[in-house]
């Protein structure tokens, strides 16, 4: 029995003995056949599984001026980055100290990483000064899943501000980041201006790189693949604007502390040769690490100087809405450039509203050269009194009114153009009549422009009929070598006529010859057509706009100046775009004492001005006997 026994003992010893032979020698020959028959095809991926992958983000595009000057430009900065899945969390005093970092905040950073990305780096520390980081990056190998990036922020070498031009960057955020395989969480995006609108240009794409990492996740150093399966980061397109450098910093210097806004364009394709909101913010305290005191200042200051009034300043435009009118109403068949209005002084329509114009007979012509509100007055009492508002609004519209110009700086304001319909919103159906759309006609009331759609009306007037398309880019470079020329198509206004635009021209021309303030207008043979306006505001100073182009007979640029508080256009607006159309037609200016009137020139106090009762100014400097 006990033999028997000892036999099945001694068999199942063998039967194990056996099995463990067949496994070892199966896992031999199959470390045999990895090793030595797949190798190929596993070396690779036994290499992947000993390296980290990081994103490396191309290099932003350049801005430059019309003439090739950098405006905008890159600055290498140096940054920090954490992988949460590889991170020792051991490190948090020692990386926080040399980073200058609290520790509550750190913290913050490790958990938003962590919310973007266990396996991802994000920034965790941008604009590190060189010490800091060139100490971390020595002992890199003790930090797993710290990363080390060297960026660029931007940099504005240009003697122009231009910061709604331009426009500022900030780090993307988790919701910016959701969907989007070229955004990482921390990376810097346009946020304003071209830099928003042309992000996906002037950003680039993103490329890729491997380091090594020993089994605890510390970084060993870079490493590159034997096959070419790593893309290199893209480089961002340069942007080439049509703003002229000089042009724009001297707008910036007539403009000073004021608030306002000033447009010079070239009429013939809507190119913006200056362009600027003021106040403006320092683009340089957010170009790197935010400055969040500077940011709480600029978002609290009751000078609003992130608003642009360029594109979303919607006033009532007061006088500068006239040549419209006359072209407006030439169309409707209400006038022609003969028709003649009494003015007596005042215009009665239920109640008086005076005319500062002198009493006379007044044409189209002379009632823009002398502001008489009684013809436009007059004007606008037909329009209404024969029910033809939605018609007036639609013609309006065809010239630029009411909606967006389509300006290369994202939103916009659309502006108000005042037809039944919204009349009816405003007041309610049946509840406006004839009083409250006499004050539309010389651009008062429920009727509001921006400077920008302004200008574009403007150079309408100046062009013959083109509603143009106001740009800040006329070229992208991609690669760094191939230009590309963005073209902006001008829509015509086909029923406006060459014999339309004549009392027009002359009206306004002499608008600028007849001003009592002519001696801050005029400049030596360049022959200014212009109109000034006053939007009153019931909340304070009324806000002075001047529009122009010149010369009258071949027109290369078109101004327009928006003081907001101003006061009356003629001494606010109008001296700085005159400043402005002397320095594009002849590359300088030489009338200092105008220059000395714009430095010196304080608007009068509100509680002081006389009431007008509604009624525009009349641009009140233009009072001469016709």
């Amino acid at each position: 029995m006990k033999t028997h026994d000892h036999a099945q003992v001694q068999l199942l010893r063998r039967i194990l003995l056996g099995i463990v032979v067949v496994l070892w020698g199966a896992l031999f020959f199959r470390l045999i056949q990895i090793q030595v028959f797949e190798y190929e095809r596993y070396q690779p991926l036994s290499q992947k599984n000993a390296l980290r992958l990081e994103t490396i983000a191309g290099t932003r595009g350049t801005i430059y001026d019309k003439s090739g000057e950098i405006l905008v430009e890159n600055q290498p900065v140096f940054t920090v980055t954490i992988t949460p899945i590889d991170y020792d969390t051991s490190n948090n005093q020692q990386i926080a100290s040399i980073l200058d970092i609290e520790m509550d905040e750190y913290i913050k950073r490790i958990d938003r990483a962590r919310r973007y990305s266990r396996h991802r780096p994000s920034v965790l520390a941008a604009e590190v000064p060189f010490g800091p980081y060139s100490l971390l990056e020595e002992n890199r190998w003790r930090l797993p899943g710290i990363g080390f990036r060297q960026q660029d922020k931007r940099n504005y070498p240009s003697s122009a501000r231009a910061s709604h031009v331009f426009g500022y960057l900030r780090e993307a955020d988790l919701d910016e980041t959701q969907g989007s395989e070229s955004i990482r969480l921390g990376d810097k995006i346009g946020k304003s201006g071209l830099e928003l609108v042309y992000d996906p240009m002037l950003r680039g794409g993103l490329g890729e790189r491997y380091y090594r990492v020993n089994a605890l996740g510390q970084s060993l150093g870079e490493y590159t693949l034997a096959s070419n399966e790593r893309p290199n980061p893209i480089r961002g397109d340069d942007l080439v604007l049509t703003i002229d450098e000089d042009l724009q910093a001297y707008a910036e210097r007539l403009m000073g502390d004021s608030k306002g806004a000033a447009v010079v364009m070239d009429p013939s394709n809507g190119a913006l040769l200056a362009l600027l909101s003021s106040p403006d913010i320092d683009l340089a305290r957010l170009a790197g690490r935010l400055d969040r005191e500077y940011w709480a200042d600029i978002n609290t200051d009751s000078l609003t100087p992130l608003f642009n009034r360029v594109t979303s300043a919607s006033q009532p435009p007061g006088s500068t809405l006239k040549p419209l009118m006359g072209i407006i109403g030439q169309q409707m068949g209400l006038i022609t450039p003969e028709t003649v209005i009494q003015n007596t002084g005042t215009y009665r329509l239920g109640r008086d509203y005076a005319d500062l114009a002198p009493p006379g007979e007044y044409t189209l012509e002379s009632s823009l050269a002398f502001s008489s509100n009684t013809y436009f007055f007059e004007l606008m009492e037909q329009i209404a009194r024969q029910g033809k508002l939605d018609e007036w609004a639609g013609y309006l519209r065809d010239v630029g009114l009411g909606q967006p110009t389509g300006i290369d700086l994202g939103s916009e304001s659309r502006g108000i153009v005042p037809d039944s319909s919204r009349m009816n919103q405003l007041f309610g159906p049946k509840r406006w009549g004839l009083g409250d759309l006499i004050n539309l006609g010389i651009g008062q009331g429920v009727f509001s422009v921006t400077p920008i759609q302004l200008a574009v009306t403007t150079s309408l007037i100046a062009n013959g009929g083109q509603r143009v398309t106001p740009h800040l880019v006329s070229e992208r470079i991609v690669g760094g070598a191939t230009r590309e020329i963005l073209e902006y198509p001008a829509t015509p206004v086909t029923w406006i006529e060459k014999s339309t635009l004549e009392p027009i021209h002359k009206g306004m021309r002499a608008a600028v010859q007849n001003s009592v303030v002519s001696w801050l207008l005029e400049v030596p043979e360049l022959e200014i057509a212009g109109k000034t306006g006053t939007a009153q505001n019931p909340r304070g100073q009324d806000h002075g706009w001047f529009t122009a182009f010149a010369p009258v007979n071949d027109p290369q640029v078109v101004v327009v100046v928006f003081m907001e508080n101003g006061g009356f256009g003629s001494v606010s607006a109008a001296p700085i775009g005159s400043l402005l159309i002397e320095k594009v037609l002849t590359g300088t200016t030489n009338r200092a004492y105008v220059e000395r009137h714009v430095d010196a020139y304080v608007p009068p106090d509100p509680d002081e001005d006389d009431e007008n009762d509604g009624n525009d100014e009349n641009d009140e400097e233009d009072g001469v006997t016709p």
